[in-house]
């Protein structure tokens, strides 16, 4: 189980290499959902999202060995692009597995930190299918997106600045894909301050932290169509479970057709740009699905900025 020490010993690691990103109050939406909301603009961090916080402290754990092996993922972009953008700082030589219908934004981006970019299977279930083949092939280390104790110890480094920004909080809502993010800020949260709410917000057609609850264990989704590419993980880990089960208080759902929307009331009231999945938790909050009071003090989590200009001016 990762934990507070955990947590805070990858504040240190990372040191100031990255942003502390801003807590903005969007008191526009406060009536729509019923609650004070706040946003926390992590759209504005290193490479457009808050992947490079687990990646900074997970490659300053990689031995001698590791570091002449070099490193590798699997993504849809954003780890992809952290994993690249981090590994080009410490002089680790980097790749990258994307599906072939990523965002070529995102796969430009990989290239331009300095990554090389393996396009593989039209989904990320087939992406995942055959990503331990090239791993076994290139020898290099792989970097997991979620399934990672300092991945999610640097993910929840942003549960630390919550709680030392925002007072009286009483709910974080946090996208969710693979669970490292919503794990490591619940963990954080819950040791330091029970009472506040932790809640996971799911693409409805990658529901895959939703299924596993349900089940008991991890459930692998056949597919996961969505346009929330960054959230389309087609299962948790394990770990990744564990830490909800433990920490979260409630994982809820939104449609495509209402991410869309909070990525169109963003833009227009914050002047914030969000992918698809970085939308999901005020999409949650705009349409109450949080099980919150009236009046409560509520911060979404707005976890990446990376879309194309092409597909951004398709949806909105």
């Amino acid at each position: 189980m990762v934990g507070l020490e955990a947590v805070r010993a990858a504040r240190e690691t990372i040191g100031t290499n990255l942003l502390r990103t801003p807590v903005l109050s969007v008191s526009s939406l406060d009536g729509r959902a019923g609650v004070e909301v706040l946003v926390k603009a992590e759209v504005l961090q290193k490479t457009g999202s808050f992947k490079p916080r687990g990646v900074l402290n997970r490659l300053a754990r990689l031995t001698p060995d590791e570091r002449d092996r070099g490193v590798i993922c699997i993504s849809a972009g954003n780890h992809a692009q952290a994993l690249a953008w981090a590994a080009a700082r410490m002089g680790v030589s980097a790749a990258a597995v994307m599906p072939t219908t990523a965002q070529t934004s995102k796969i430009a981006a990989t290239k331009a930190y300095g990554a090389e970019v393996i396009l593989r299977g039209e989904s990320a279930v087939e992406t995942h299918a055959d990503f331990p083949a090239i791993v076994a092939e290139s020898g290099r280390v792989v970097i997991p997106p979620y399934d990672d104790p300092a991945i999610i110890a640097g993910q929840g480094t942003i549960g630390l600045e919550l709680l030392e920004d925002v007072p009286d909080l009483d709910a974080i809502v946090v996208p969710v894909g693979g669970g490292g993010l919503v794990g490591g800020i619940a963990a954080v949260v819950k040791e330091q301050r029970p009472s506040v709410r932790v809640i996971g917000v799911e693409p409805a057609g990658a529901a895959c932290l939703h299924a596993a609850l349900a089940e008991g264990h991890v459930v692998h989704l056949p597919r996961t169509p969505t346009i929330a590419d960054g959230l389309a993980a087609p299962f948790v880990s394990e770990r990744t479970l564990a830490l909800a089960t433990r920490y979260v208080d409630d994982v809820v759902q939104v449609s495509d057709e209402e991410i869309v929307e909070a990525m169109g009331i963003l833009l227009e009231r914050t002047k914030l740009l969000t992918e698809p999945g970085g939308a999901v938790a005020v999409a949650a909050l705009l349409h109450r699905r949080c099980g919150l009071r009236p009046g409560q003090r509520a911060v979404a989590v707005l976890s990446g900025g990376n879309v194309d200009r092409a597909l951004l001016t398709s949806l909105l």
